[in-house]
């Protein structure tokens, strides 16, 4: 399922880069079929899609609901922070912006996917906001690291997790001997 209508575009600042929204995103966790994040999944895939030229540039298997411990779907827009939960889970006509999941790598040890913030919305805060509340919930856990893969045509992504505070490290799990594939872990203690 889709989105039926446009995203609003971020507030732009002089110079046209986007303002910072108004407040932070409301932030909510959402089952993995949450149509808004079906629609942001969909988006992030078709956009590594491009920058890869296939849409088969994911090693091993893909999240899903069955192994995606929890997921976060931010949202930007009128009344959105601490808004309620009226029209479908989206909270007080908010935008859906951005998001990103979890996957339990056991020992402790979780995996970030599908971080996606819209374009226009880049530059604002909200893909730490998203990152962050789901190292929090990680905490929650008690795991103790999460790790990560993105790509070697993907340097705003790593530079945003370098910024956080992510390290690279050798390639794991599915990602071993993929020399496109670049891995990253960041201790949670």
């Amino acid at each position: 399922m889709s989105i039926e209508y446009p995203l609003k575009p971020a507030p732009r600042a002089p110079g046209g880069r986007p303002a910072t929204p108004a407040g932070h995103p409301w932030l909510t966790e959402v089952p993995w079929s949450h149509p808004d994040a079906e629609a942001l999944r969909a988006r992030q895939r078709a956009e590594i899609a491009e920058v890869y030229g296939t849409t088969e540039s994911e090693p091993g298997p893909a999240p899903s609901a069955a192994d995606c411990a929890v997921f976060v779907v931010a949202y930007a827009g009128p009344n959105a922070r601490g808004a309620d939960h009226a029209a479908g889970g989206r909270p007080g006509g908010g935008e859906p912006v951005g998001c990103g999941g979890l996957r339990e790598l056991g020992g402790g040890l979780g995996e970030v996917k599908r971080m996606y913030v819209e374009p226009a919305w880049r530059g604002t805060g909200v893909a730490g906001d998203v990152l962050g509340a789901l190292e929090e919930w990680a905490r929650r856990q008690g795991w103790h690291a999460l790790r990560l893969e993105t790509g070697d045509r993907q340097p705003a992504a790593v530079r945003f997790y370098a910024r956080r505070g992510y390290a690279r490290i050798p390639n794991f799990g599915a990602y071993a001997g993929l020399p496109d594939s670049w891995c990253f872990e960041r201790a949670l203690t």
